[in-house]
């Protein structure tokens, strides 16, 4: 008989995104928030409804106050370890053999808009192999930036990749991004993680971004705390994206027209 997962492999994290715009015009922000990160090789496994004492306030494929849709991810179509497979020989990544963790924000009553999800994709003996970055601007569209360097990658190391996809009207489609990700273990306390992403145009700082959090075991009494620090979290997320380009508009920063998106999905 098949192993069947209470959902204690779900980690909930708390913690807080930064945005700190240096030229042509500054601008800084920071804001709490709450992800979720999803053991991709355990979501068939997944069977909430088992856990002892049963999750209510959180499901998988299906409403609730918090939910995770296998359908919000990869093609929307293929089981996700297939679709991430794929992907990864589309990419030419090997040896990500091991677990890969799919960290991103859940719907919340229903809703979802993720600027970036994170799939981090390990080899069997748990070093990290690649990062593939799913980022979603506010038209609907996607692009993948698939992050390796043809061995295993330490934690904290510098990754770059070019900028191929518009995401803000107030910056340009040029220049490039440089990624850190970053684990840290303390005593007592959860797994904190923190993603760090810099823009560069001409190859100067523009933009330094981050978003970072403390990971703990998925449970009713997590997210009811989660929920009520963030209330409707992803309807929150739109609106801080909007309040902040409504506040760089009166900064008269440079806006530039949205082009089409790129061509090919993926991009290293």
């Amino acid at each position: 008989m098949p192993h069947k997962d209470n959902g204690g492999a779900i980690q909930l994290c708390l913690g807080q995104v930064r945005h700190k715009r240096l030229r042509p015009v500054r601008n800084a922000f920071s804001y709490g928030v709450f992800y979720i990160r999803v053991p991709v090789h355990r979501i068939p496994d997944l069977q909430l409804d088992c856990a002892a004492p049963p999750l209510r306030w959180f499901s998988r494929n299906r409403f609730n106050l918090l939910a995770f849709h296998d359908a919000d991810h990869g093609d929307g179509v293929r089981p996700l370890r297939a679709w991430i497979a794929d992907t990864l020989e589309r990419g030419g990544v090997s040896g990500a053999d091991g677990e890969i963790w799919l960290q991103t924000m859940p719907r919340v009553l229903g809703y979802l808009f993720n600027p970036v999800s994170f799939w981090f994709c390990h080899s069997a003996d748990g070093s990290l192999r690649a990062v593939l970055c799913d980022v979603r601007n506010t038209f609907g569209e996607r692009h993948l930036y698939l992050l390796e360097t043809g061995a295993a990658i330490a934690n904290g190391a510098e990754l770059r990749a070019d900028k191929a996809f518009h995401v803000s009207p107030f910056l340009p489609l040029r220049g490039s991004y440089r990624f850190r990700f970053v684990r840290v273990q303390r005593a007592g306390e959860g797994e904190r993680h923190l993603a760090c992403i810099d823009y560069l145009d001409g190859g100067q700082l523009a933009l330094s971004t981050s978003i970072s959090g403390t990971a703990q075991a998925l449970s009713d009494a997590a997210v009811l705390r989660a929920c009520a620090t963030h209330p409707l979290l992803t309807l929150g997320v739109m609106a801080k994206i909007h309040w902040q380009a409504l506040r760089l508009w009166c900064k008269r920063a440079p806006f530039f027209s949205k082009p089409a998106p790129p061509i090919e999905e993926l991009s290293k």
